[in-house]
Order: structure tokens, then sequence, then C-alpha cells
């Protein structure tokens, strides 16, 4: 495992010093989390990225690749209604090959929790201004603020008359890239046949989501097969059933999936992006005007905290590797460290403390990588 060089001490505090004053309070959370937890919230795809141990037992694990689900648990932990946490600590990932780049690393951020009638906006505005002045205490003067926002995905899904099954099912997938391009290339098809799934996938289709998962350990067991990675039957059950409903499901016409992919193709300076979404969905669509509404509000107090509106850029597909993010999303990213590698990230997660067993309400969070703010750093 390659581990990060260590940071000077005056760079890390400069980086750091914005979080200073928030009277947030330290989370110390497990260095080894529930592999099973972790998929769940990031998708299949992160998996080869995992540090992974297993516990006498058979129960697995892997070093943690985040702080934020670990910190919503610690705050669903302490039945607190609202709170503001700091941390700081070393986080894992395996880098790609042949990348020679860390994969133990330092990184520190903040998560809010709130009730629900907050302002999520201010909130918005707070996180992103944290990220962009911390980001931008380690020198580097090539960043720019990248915006995207999977409720504005949502909110233009909803100006595509559709079902609303069918519709929600697509705000599913517009968090799975892969799999949402391989809806809109379904585009125009005629609804295809049941029997072209396979046929496990159909037979659990037709199950109580109970009876698919009882139902694939019994094939396992007459099998003797022993399940791994992390993923119990009932997991995989629901992983085939996806599928089969995917194949079952109305595909899109050719102008929706038209109109979907110029959106998502959107990269420009916010106002400017912001103005051509409105243009796209056309007509009356309330939902969608609030929102834009409310970008115009973040951006006006982005610009007002410090962010220079000219260093900013506005991606609407802008995502996270982790997709529980709901709201607002931003990245900081040097130029000379590419899009793959950002200093300082983060979003809006209203509904991942509810996924994890807590009550409804509102978070955000951010989290900066000082090696990567750093001038001097990670090249």
């Amino acid at each position: 495992m390659r581990i990060e060089p260590p940071i000077p001490a005056e760079v890390l505090a400069a980086v750091r010093r914005p979080f200073e004053g928030l009277e947030a309070t330290l989370a110390d959370v497990p260095l080894v989390q529930p592999l099973g937890m972790v998929l769940d919230l990031a998708g299949e795809a992160l998996r080869a990225r995992l540090f992974v141990v297993q516990a006498e037992g058979g129960a697995e694990y892997c070093l943690r690749p985040d702080f934020t689900a670990p910190v919503a648990r610690r705050h669903i932990e302490a039945g607190a209604e609202q709170g503001l946490y700091y941390y700081q600590g070393k986080a894992f990932r395996a880098a790609p090959a042949p990348s020679t780049r860390p994969e133990e690393f330092l990184q520190l951020g903040v998560e809010r929790f709130a009730k629900e009638d907050g302002d999520p906006v201010a909130a918005d505005i707070e996180m992103a201004g944290l990220a962009w002045a911390a980001a931008s205490a380690g020198g580097r003067q090539d960043l720019t603020l990248w915006l995207g926002d999977a409720a504005l995905v949502e909110a233009f899904i909803g100006t595509l008359d559709l079902a609303p099954s069918q519709a929600a099912r697509l705000v599913r997938l517009a968090r799975r890239p892969r799999l949402l391009q391989a809806e809109l290339a379904r585009a125009g098809r005629t609804l295809e046949a049941a029997a072209e799934s396979g046929r496990l996938e159909a037979l659990l289709a037709d199950l109580p989501a109970s009876s698919a998962g009882e139902l694939l350990r019994e094939v396992w067991a007459l099998a003797d097969i022993a399940p791994v990675g992390g993923r119990d039957p009932a997991d995989i059950a629901a992983r085939l059933v996806r599928k089969a409903e995917a194949r079952r499901a109305p595909a899109l016409s050719r102008d929706q999936a038209d109109a979907l992919q110029r959106f998502l193709a959107i990269e420009d300076a916010p106002r400017s992006a912001l103005a051509e979404i409105g243009r796209l969905a056309g007509g009356s669509a309330p939902a969608l005007e609030r929102a834009l509404a409310d970008w115009n509000r973040r951006l006006d107090g982005l610009t007002a905290a410090g962010a220079p509106e000219g260093q900013m850029r506005f991606a609407p597909r802008l995502g996270q590797t982790f997709d529980y993010y709901d709201g607002m999303t931003f990245e900081v990213r040097s130029q000379a460290l590419g899009a793959d590698r950002p200093v300082a990230a983060g979003g809006r997660y209203d509904g991942l403390p509810e996924r994890l067993g807590g009550r409804p309400g509102r978070a955000i969070g951010c989290m900066v990588r000082p090696w990567r703010a750093y001038v001097s750093g990670e090249a």
C-alpha cells in the first residue's frame, strides 16, 4: 500500500483553518467498515478500489474509503436530532493500475445533520464555500469549483411526460452512469418480452422480496455454493429482480432520450448552464423553476463567500463515487490533477441517514484532501 507523504504542519493548519470556529463535535469513527454497507452505497464499481478484510467467523469488512457514512452512523447511534461533526484521519482506496498515487491518505471534513424545516440552500452555500476556502488555502492557483445537482436532474426528468413509475426508475438510474446509458440506448424500442430475461431473474421478479432471497439461498445450498463478497442472498436477489424489471419496463421515446442526453451534456459557466436548462425544459415546469431559482441564490451566496464565479463550472450530472447524493454536489478541481483527482468534494445526502436506520432530515458535508490542496503536494 502506497502511503501519502507527510504534509507540512503550516500547510495542514492553513487547510484546516476554514473549519475552525464551527463548534463542531470531533467524530471518531472505526477504521474498518462493513463491506456490505459500503457496496450498497457505492455500488459494485467501487469494489476494486476497496481494501477488504475478513473477520474470524466470515464477516467481511473494508478499510474505510470515506468518512460520510461512518459519521452518519455515529450521529444516528447518538440519537441526536441535529449535529455538526468534524473529522480528520486516514482513508484508504486502491489506486487503479498503473497509477502510483497514494492509497492511504489524509482526509478532513465536516458533516451537518439538521431537521427537515431548515433552509437547505443556506447549508449548501456554507459547505461548498468551506470546501473552496480549504482547497484554496494550499496555494494552488489553478482551481475550479464544479457544481451539480441530483435534485435538478430529478426535476428535469419530471418535465419529460413520463409515467410516475417510469420517472422514479429513471431517477434511480441517473445515479449510475453505466445503467443510465444502457437505458438511453433502449430508446424507441418496443417493450421487451419478459422471456428475454434470464430464467432465474424472471422467476425471482414474480416473488415477494423475502421469498426471492430465501429461494436464492436454497439454490446456493443445493449447488453447494458459499456466498462471498459482502452480499447476502437478499441483496443479490434484489439485483437480479431489478435486472428483470429493467427488461420489462417501457423504453423512453427517442425524443425523451434526446432531451435527457442534451440536458446531461450541459457543461458551462453556471448562469449560462441554468439558462440552457430552462430552454431545454420549455413551458411551465414549477418544480424545475424553483430548482433554478434556488441555484441563483446559491451562486449569489458562493460569490459573497469568496468563491469567484469566473472559476465555477456547472454540470448537472456531476456525481460522486457514492450514489447517496440526492441534491447539490460539488468538487474543487485542480487543472494539474485532472477531474479524477478532486482536491475537495461533497454534497447533499438527505436520504442517507434514513437508509442507515435514522430519522428523516437534512444532511450535507464536504471533504478536503490536504496533500492535493498543497501546491507542492500531489502532482
